[in-house]
């Protein structure tokens, strides 16, 4: 593997300091120059680091989240989990990593969501959701490869919505948001067993992520 450049480095170290500075500053200048200021960098090679456009700061900023959940889980944290297990503490990792910056997640989740960013935000939910089962030790490479994504990913992200507005104490309505949603997609993976080994038994995928979206409480 090739080592980062110095530039990448510093767009590294700014990162994750720049989401914690959107909370008050936004994804802009102003945020980049405080966590310049937080880490003791001179903020013009901060800035000359730094993506100029709010969503280049926010790609960023979830590459190295990416990043970081990549580092923790360790082939020994995971050892001796059940595939549902590790689903879990991936996405829960997640939602602890981001947790210092959470007000410019929701900050951020607006502005992928305009039409222009549209294309951006479907490339960074795929890579994560490809990530995260890339962890958990996934090699299918088959059309389970890409339905175990999709899945993974209506979890995720409708888990990431009730994460933003949980007032509950330790995030406990988010984690047991997160636990029903697992459930769901392990109920999908059995009936995905069961299509494939029978053949006249089929399954309706829109249907199973149409409750992923607006799932029953």
């Amino acid at each position: 593997m090739v080592d980062p450049s110095p530039l990448e480095q510093l767009r590294r170290r700014l990162a994750l300091a720049v989401g914690e500075n959107a909370v008050f500053d936004g994804w802009s200048r102003k945020a980049v120059d405080s966590a310049a200021g937080q880490l003791g960098i001179d903020p013009a090679q901060a800035r000359l680091a730094m993506p100029k456009s709010q969503s280049g700061m926010i790609d960023l900023y979830i590459q190295e989240v990416d990043r970081s959940l990549e580092a923790w889980f360790t082939p020994k944290r995971l050892q001796d989990k059940k595939i549902r297990e590790k689903i879990r503490a991936l996405v829960w990792k997640r939602l602890e990593i981001m947790g210092p910056a959470r007000e410019g997640v929701r900050r951020a989740l607006a502005i992928l969501a305009m039409p222009q960013n549209i294309p951006l935000a479907l490339r960074v939910s795929w890579r994560t959701a490809d990530l995260m089962w890339r962890i958990a030790g996934d090699t299918s490479t088959d059309f389970n490869h890409y339905t175990k994504r999709m899945t993974l990913g209506a979890v995720y992200a409708s888990t990431l919505l009730a994460w933003l507005d949980d007032r509950s104490e330790g995030w406990k309505d988010t984690a047991a948001f997160l636990d029903r949603r697992i459930d769901d997609v392990m109920r999908f993976e059995k009936l995905k067993a069961e299509w494939r080994g029978t053949s006249d038994r089929r399954i309706s995928p829109s249907r199973f992520f149409g409750r992923l979206r607006y799932p029953p409480r």
